[in-house]
């Protein structure tokens, strides 16, 4: 099955659609041909930004509300046949502050929009967006999907519990659902205001202000990272085969990069902005997880998946997007 050619002509539902890669997985699916609906609250902070949808206005339906109300959603679902659910907070050191907001967003939200489409629309397919910090600190590396899920923070345990409610649901009431574990996701598009939605951002943003990119540390830890596009195409795979269904996936980068490395990298193609090495703070420092990146054989075996996006032509691509629409997120 051509898994592009299949979004034609398909009814789509995107929670946190205005967001980072809901925003851009809904420009790719109105250029597949599909009916787009797109959900999101517009919470400030959590990266949800009409110009993300900026020459689509018209292509696409945007509904504003929030995925906890139950007869919002139960109505939203009705005629669906795909859902990415992508609404959620990101940060982890917002969900360490208010721990209760976490758990609304990530955890109840999850689950009131199950149980909308198990008695609206139980023939829908639910593809949720789960996240490696699931695992905690690596045991081994790469991590793989039979790692142990030891969160250290409290986002971790949330969106464990949010995947974990889709699992159930596919077991108990048999309901389409699949999850992608995403590793550091990376493009155009993404919220800038703050540095609370993961580092790659806010070192683009402080290169392309020609600031300082500080590390804690020695900047030794090791990531991978992943451009939106290719996050976009894991979740249409996923979306649209069957096999998928009761699954759990891994997304990663091509290969680890050293923070270090990686913010000397951007100070390069930005051609400005310096980087400095400083001590941890101790709120950072409790809930750091040392080196982390993923295995992605999974997907890439039942799917085909693969992350094709070089880390140099991503960041030089995103690094163009902020500094002619930079105004627009911060």
């Amino acid at each position: 099955m051509d898994y592009l050619a299949y979004y034609e002509n398909k009814s789509i539902l995107i929670t946190g659609g205005l967001g980072f890669i809901g925003s851009n997985l809904a420009r790719r699916l109105v250029d597949l041909g599909a009916h787009v609906t797109l959900v999101d609250s517009m919470i400030p902070d959590y990266g949800g930004n009409l110009f993300n949808i900026a020459g689509y206005e018209d292509r696409l339906r945007v509904n504003i509300a929030d995925v906890r109300d139950p007869y919002s959603m139960r109505a939203l679902v009705r005629g669906q046949q795909i859902l990415f659910n992508l609404a959620g907070q990101v940060s982890h050191v917002d969900s360490m502050h208010d721990p209760f907001t976490d758990l609304e967003i990530n955890a109840r939200s999850p689950l009131s929009i199950l149980e909308a489409c198990r008695h609206e629309n139980p023939a829908v397919k639910v593809v949720y967006a789960g996240t490696r910090q699931q695992y905690g600190k690596p045991q081994y590396l790469p991590l793989d999907e039979n790692h142990l899920q030891n969160p250290t923070d409290v986002n971790g345990v949330n969106k464990l519990a949010g995947e974990w409610y889709h699992m159930v649901y596919f077991n108990a009431y048999g309901l389409r659902t699949a999850s992608l574990r995403l590793t550091n996701t990376y493009g155009p598009r993404q919220l800038l205001k703050h540095n609370r939605q993961g580092f790659i951002g806010w070192f683009v943003r402080l290169a392309v202000e020609g600031k300082t990119i500080q590390l804690y540390g020695d900047g030794s830890q090791l990531r991978d990272l992943c451009y939106v596009d290719d996050t976009v195409d894991a979740f249409l795979r996923v979306g649209a085969a069957e096999e998928a269904n009761g699954q759990l996936y891994n997304l990663g980068g091509q290969a680890p990069i050293s923070l270090y490395d990686l913010s000397h990298l951007i100070v390069q193609l930005a051609g400005k902005g310096r980087v400095e090495l400083a001590p941890w703070p101790e709120d950072r420092k409790r809930i750091d997880i040392g080196d982390v990146y993923s295995s992605y054989t999974r997907i890439h075996d039942a799917l085909g998946w693969e992350p094709t996006t070089p880390l140099e032509d991503g960041l030089a691509r995103m690094i163009g997007y902020y500094r002619q629409y930079g105004r627009y997120y911060w």
